[in-house]
């Protein structure tokens, strides 16, 4: 992914709601699973790692990266936005 690329998802990521917390849980195949199913529909999310997490932003945002197959378009504070295109009905285009 490109610094346009990731600057463009930045950019429509600003309006979006938080649609999933990583609380003193942590991250499981429940969550794994729950952020596949989000991505698959609105291909950009934004979840948030509370203060009781095991985890900081930035390892859970790895942690479910590696997981899940998608891509960090960025961590700030405890907020963390994750992209994946859609593989049969892109909603979101990227510019190459």
């Amino acid at each position: 992914m490109t610094s346009k690329q990731r600057a463009k998802l930045r950019g429509m990521a600003n309006s979006l709601e938080t649609i999933l917390q990583i609380g003193k849980g942590g991250i499981n195949e429940n969550t794994c699973k729950t952020v596949e199913q989000a991505l698959l529909a609105r291909e950009l999310i934004k979840i948030r790692v509370l203060e009781n997490s095991l985890y900081t932003a930035k390892e859970a945002a790895a942690e479910i990266a590696e997981a899940v197959g998608c891509e960090v378009v960025q961590v700030v504070g405890t907020r963390i936005t994750l992209y994946k295109p859609n593989p049969e009905k892109p909603v979101i285009v990227l510019d190459d």
